[in-house]
């Protein structure tokens, strides 16, 4: 009898595992579906969104050198170099992505010096981020003087200046143009060493990030709405850059698509919960009703992928949770009645599908709130199980209860 018993729960188990395995898959599929969706949409609307709005913007230092006799052109150091720097995010929504453009409002005032025992012409060369992007307000200055015709050309703007031995020149720059995702200032590849550098940036969002190969401000201090970042330097080596990048909002489409693939751990659990409390209460489920309930399950994370892109995330999300418990709890009342499907299987299920899933909005702890909640569960499960002789424990005949 004790046989023929153990061999219906070994059934039973074995019949669980094969529809986890087919839910594994369709979920499996769903997140690449979606994943493919998204990144070919992004690379369709990427482009787009850079001819209207431009691209990553990066400020390289201006360039100054002259021609030595035979032409041979010899760069010269800046002898200073004080920028100023506003960022202003600026997200654009193209179809179904977000996108973290900005507006940059540029000043560089640079410091020119003929170390020289002689006169010298030294060009100055002006480099714009991108050539195919707008530059508003775009203003030279020599001294105190304007320079009303301004020339670019492949991206450079050239002034020749003339100096005596010892005499010095302050050349200011300053425009407002805008980019995508990053914003940085490269010192050149012919700078062999910085002099007398400062940057101050001044960000209107809270959350920043330095690009790769960038160093890190020398301070920092919080304004009302962002930062202010400064970066001094008396003498530095110039093979670095420094920079921003911008924050970025919570693109449906990954984000789904992140969920559903760990979505079989989240099922996982909750049949082993149900399992659980099932044998426990000696409550007895057949297969096909494991299967009805893990599409219910599915449901959650199908419905999510394609609501999420007209609805907030959030609303959307709340809304799936719902139809998806709705589903399981209606159901299982029919199977295990109406006190077990709404206590245990609806908080089950709350636990292990929405609170499992609402993790995924804190970017960077995930991975530490599911394996808390693994803990947690296995303790619990531990707690209830550790006296029952498993042996002698069998499912009743009964398939209903009041």
């Amino acid at each position: 009898m004790i046989v023929r018993k153990e061999s219906l729960m070994l059934r039973q188990v074995t019949a669980i595992v094969i529809i986890f395995i087919f839910s594994t898959v369709a979920w499996l599929a769903l997140g690449s579906v979606i994943e493919v969706r998204t990144n070919r949409q992004d690379h369709m609307l990427r482009g787009e969104v850079g001819q209207l709005w431009g691209a990553q913007q990066r400020q390289h230092a201006p360039q100054i050198y002259s021609y030595t006799p035979g032409k041979v052109k010899r760069f010269l150091p800046l002898d200073a170099s004080k920028i100023d720097v506003s960022l202003k995010i600026d997200y654009r929504q193209k179809g179904l992505l977000w996108y973290s453009t900005y507006i940059v409002n540029f000043d560089g005032r640079y410091k020119i010096t003929n170390t020289s025992d002689q006169p010298l012409e030294i060009n100055f060369d002006f480099f714009v981020p991108m050539q195919d992007t707008i530059y508003k307000d775009f203003k030279l200055f020599e001294g105190q003087r304007e320079i009303q015709n301004i020339h670019l050309e492949e991206g450079i703007v050239n002034r020749v200046l003339r100096l005596n031995p010892g005499q010095s020149e302050n050349i200011e720059v300053s425009y407002i143009s805008q980019g995508i995702d990053e914003w940085s200032y490269d010192f050149g590849n012919n700078a062999s060493q910085i002099r007398n550098f400062s940057m101050k940036m001044v960000t209107d969002f809270k959350d920043i990030d330095f690009p790769r190969n960038s160093i890190s401000p020398t301070a920092k201090k919080a304004v009302s709405s962002g930062w202010e970042l400064n970066w001094d330097y008396s003498s530095l080596l110039s093979n670095v850059r420094l920079g921003m990048v911008m924050p970025h909002k919570l693109n449906p489409g990954p984000w789904v698509a992140r969920i559903s693939f760990f979505a079989p751990i989240s099922l996982f659990f909750f049949l082993f919960v149900l399992f659980i409390l099932t044998t426990l209460k000696g409550i007895q489920i057949h297969p096909a009703n494991y299967f009805f309930t893990c599409a219910a399950y599915f449901s959650f994370h199908l419905l999510l992928a394609y609501l999420a892109d007209h609805l907030s995330i959030h609303l959307a999300f709340f809304i799936c949770s719902f139809v998806s418990i709705f589903l399981v709890v209606s159901y299982m009342r029919l199977i295990v009645g109406k006190r077990f499907a709404f206590i245990e299987v609806g908080i089950s299920q709350f636990i292990f599908l929405v609170v499992f899933s609402y993790t995924f909005f804190f970017e960077g702890y995930t991975g530490l709130a599911v394996v808390i909640l693994c803990i947690i569960t296995l303790f619990i499960v531990m707690q209830l199980t550790a006296r029952i002789n498993w042996s002698e424990l069998s499912p009743k005949t009964k398939t209903h209860a009041s």
